[in-house]
């Protein structure tokens, strides 16, 4: 799917280790792009608050995040995303937020099957 041609986008990648957090509720930092006409126009790397179920989805809605990259997320939160139309993409490749977020914006980020288990 190409992404480019949609125009504002704020998509949250986690990260651990400086690249994607295997499982999203246990990352380090959220990378958080501004994205318009399939190119990134701010990026910000933050901390997140200690996780607790349900927290995360509701933190980055207030942060106004459209879509959510993740290697694994449990299907609670998948469903809390989606009850707030947050778009969430799992199994994605571990690696360096940027190189992901280059992938998705190109059309060209390959997705496994979701890496969590609960």
């Amino acid at each position: 799917m190409n992404h480019k041609k949609t125009l504002m986008k704020k998509i949250a990648v986690p990260s651990s280790n400086g690249l994607l957090g295997v499982h999203f509720g246990h990352c380090e930092h959220f990378y958080i792009y501004e994205t318009e006409g399939g190119k990134v126009k701010k990026k910000e790397v933050i901390t997140p608050p200690p996780h607790q179920p349900d927290l995360y989805p509701a933190w980055l809605n207030e942060k106004k995040v459209t879509h959510v990259i993740a290697g694994g997320m449990g299907q609670k939160a998948i469903d809390n995303f989606k009850s707030k139309s947050i778009n969430i993409h799992t199994g994605a490749p571990q690696k360096s937020p940027d190189e992901i977020i280059q992938r998705f914006l190109n059309g060209t980020l390959e997705t496994t099957a979701n890496l969590c288990d609960h």
